[in-house]
C-alpha cells in the first residue's frame, strides 16, 4: 500500500475522529520527522511491547500488543494526544480497548467540548481515556439531577475539575455531597470541584486540624461553610504556617480568622508579611478584610489616610468597618 493510500485510511472517517479535531490531526508521532513515509522504518520504542514493558513494568500485557498499540498511539495523535507522554502516568492505556477509547473521545467531545480543552482535560487527568462511556453517563446525569448544575454551566465544571468524570456516582460524589450539606454547605453546584475529594483523607483532617488550634467543632463547620476553599489547602504548607503567623507575628484573637476564614487564602511572603510589616512601622492596626483583600492602591491610600488621621481604636464601631470599605473595592 502506497503511502498517501495509508494515511488517507488512517485519517478517514472510518476511524470515528471527531470533526472537532480535523485540525489538530498530525500524520505520526510528534517525535517521528513528517517526510518519512507511512511504511518507512521508524524507531523501535514507537510500537514495540519490550519497550513498553521496560517503561511500565508492572502493566501485563495482552497478546499482540505491538499491533493494538500501535492503532491506538496513531488514533490518539491524529486527534492530537501524545500517547507516550502518558503511559508511565496511567498504563492502563496500554492495554484499554480502542472501540472504547474511541466511544468516550466521541462521547465527550459531542457534548461541544473543544479539541484544546480535551486535550487539556486528558493531560490533567489521563484516566479519562479508559473510562467507559456507561461510567461517564452517571456523572453527568448525577450533576444535572442531584447537585443542579445546569446545562449551560456543565462544561465549565469539568473543565475546572475533569477528574469529576472518572469518579465513582454511589462511592464518591454521592457520599461526599451528602458530607457538604451535611456542615451547612447547600448550595454545592457552586463548589463542585469539591465532589472529588475525598472525606476521609481531605476533609476530616482539616476539620480537625481546627479543632485542634482551639476553635469549636460549631465554629470550624461554620468558618468552612462560609469559605469551603478552605477544604483544598495542604495544612503543612498553607494552614499551618499562616497560623503561626497570626499567632505569633500578628498577636492577633483567632475570632477574626473565625469571621475571615479567606486570611488562608492569600499569599504568607508577598501579601500577609509585607503588609502586616507595613502596619506595624506605621503604627496602624486594620481588620483582616482592609487588611488583606483590598487591591495595593486602595490599601496604600487607606494606609496613608488612616496614618494622617487617628485611628479608630478596636472597640470603636470603625474597626469593623474594614469590611464595608471591602465593597467599594
Amino acid at each position: 500500500m502506497c503511502s498517501a493510500t495509508a494515511t488517507t485510511r488512517l485519517f478517514s472517517t472510518d476511524n470515528h475522529i471527531p470533526k472537532s479535531f480535523t485540525r489538530l490531526c498530525k500524520p505520526f508521532h510528534s517525535r517521528v520527522p513528517t517526510s518519512l513515509s507511512f511504511h518507512s522504518t521508524r524507531p523501535s520504542f514507537f510500537v514495540r511491547a519490550t519497550v513498553v514493558k521496560w517503561r511500565c513494568p508492572n502493566q501485563t500485557l495482552p497478546p499482540n500488543c505491538d499491533t493494538s498499540f500501535e492503532k491506538k498511539a496513531l488514533y490518539l495523535e491524529s486527534i492530537g494526544i501524545d500517547s507516550f507522554s502518558l503511559i508511565e502516568d496511567h498504563p492502563m492505556l496500554i492495554t484499554a480497548s480502542l472501540d472504547d477509547i474511541k466511544s468516550t473521545v466521541e462521547y465527550i467531545t459531542a457534548m461541544d467540548f473543544t479539541a484544546i480543552e480535551f486535550r487539556r482535560m486528558v493531560g490533567m487527568c489521563p484516566e479519562i481515556l479508559t473510562t467507559k462511556v456507561s461510567d461517564i453517563i452517571p456523572v453527568f446525569t448525577f450533576l444535572h439531577r442531584e447537585v443542579h448544575v445546569s446545562g449551560k454551566n456543565i462544561k465549565h465544571v469539568i473543565n475546572r475539575r475533569p477528574r469529576l468524570i472518572i469518579c465513582n456516582v454511589d462511592k464518591q460524589l454521592r457520599p461526599t455531597m451528602y458530607f457538604l450539606q451535611s456542615i451547612g454547605i447547600e448550595e454545592v453546584n457552586k463548589h463542585t470541584h469539591l465532589l472529588s475529594c475525598s472525606v476521609e483523607e481531605k476533609f476530616i483532617p482539616r476539620i480537625n486540624y481546627f479543632e485542634n488550634i482551639g476553635f469549636s467543632r460549631r465554629d470550624t463547620t461554620s468558618m468552612f461553610r462560609r469559605f469551603p476553599q478552605l477544604f483544598c489547602y495542604s495544612i503543612k504548607n498553607n494552614l499551618e504556617p499562616k497560623y503561626n503567623y497570626f499567632v505569633v507575628e500578628m498577636g492577633r484573637d483567632l475570632k477574626e480568622v473565625k469571621e475571615f476564614p479567606h486570611y488562608f487564602s492569600f499569599s504568607l511572603e508577598n501579601r500577609i508579611k509585607p503588609r502586616h510589616k507595613r502596619c506595624v512601622e506605621m503604627g496602624v492596626c486594620f481588620p483582616l478584610p482592609l487588611l488583606l483583600k483590598t487591591s495595593e492602591v486602595t490599601f496604600q491610600n487607606r494606609l496613608e489616610a488612616f496614618v494622617n488621621s487617628s485611628t479608630p481604636l478596636k472597640t470603636s464601631p470603625l474597626w469593623s468597618a474594614g469590611c464595608d470599605i471591602i465593597n467599594e473595592v
